[in-house]
């Protein structure tokens, strides 16, 4: 079984590289795989010289952004009933979607650029968003101040490890945990913020 997962991982990377460029945009945006291992990938390219680094970084934010926007016209225009329906065939679990509703209406926007650095959260908060209907030039905006410092960080990483690059996971703990804690401080700071604020108000 782990051959097969093996095998059918590497004809994928095989693909991404063949299309270059293109390969990075489309892995990220149809995410059959991490987005971590697509953009580890993309660094070894990087180291093997095949691809330029601020390409690599630039791809791999638009690929980000167009799986988001993807997400977020599901959540807007198909709304829980499709979800509902055809979740189970985007890999979306209904208790994951749940998750997120309940912090999109806790924490509103905010949760749309702390969400992304967040393991699963990343993947569906785009979707309450649009079933919110968030102003789209905000959500664009906030993706892709998220998206960026994550495409620079996992093709870095993948480029210093080169022939190592897919023990990945073991070289970003370091560097993503300590993300994972500053976004979660950033939402108890920007909770205890709107609750003081409407305090205040009611004073």
């Amino acid at each position: 079984m782990m051959d097969t997962l093996h095998d059918w991982l590497a004809q994928i990377l095989v693909w991404i590289e063949s299309l270059g460029y293109w390969g990075i945009i489309i892995g990220l945006a149809i995410e059959v795989i991490p987005s971590e291992i697509v953009l580890g990938y993309a660094g070894y390219l990087v180291f093997q010289d095949v691809i330029s680094f601020p390409v690599a970084v630039i791809c791999g934010t638009i690929g980000a952004l167009l799986q988001q926007w993807l997400l977020y016209a599901i959540g807007r225009y198909g709304g829980r009933p499709f979800l509902d329906k055809f979740g189970k065939y985007l890999h979306l679990k209904s208790k994951h979607i749940d998750i997120a509703e309940r912090w999109f209406a806790k924490y509103g926007p905010i949760i749309v650029f702390t969400g992304r650095f967040v393991p699963i959260m990343r993947q569906v908060v785009s979707i309450p968003a649009g079933m919110a209907r968030m102003n789209l030039w905000q959500f664009t905006w906030l993706t892709l101040l998220a998206s960026i410092p994550w495409s620079i960080l996992f093709v870095w990483l993948g480029s210093s490890l080169g022939e190592n690059w897919e023990k990945i996971d073991d070289k970003a703990a370091p560097y993503v945990q300590p993300i994972i804690l500053i976004a979660i401080a950033l939402l108890v700071a920007f909770f205890l913020f709107q609750y003081l604020r409407r305090r205040g108000k009611t004073i």
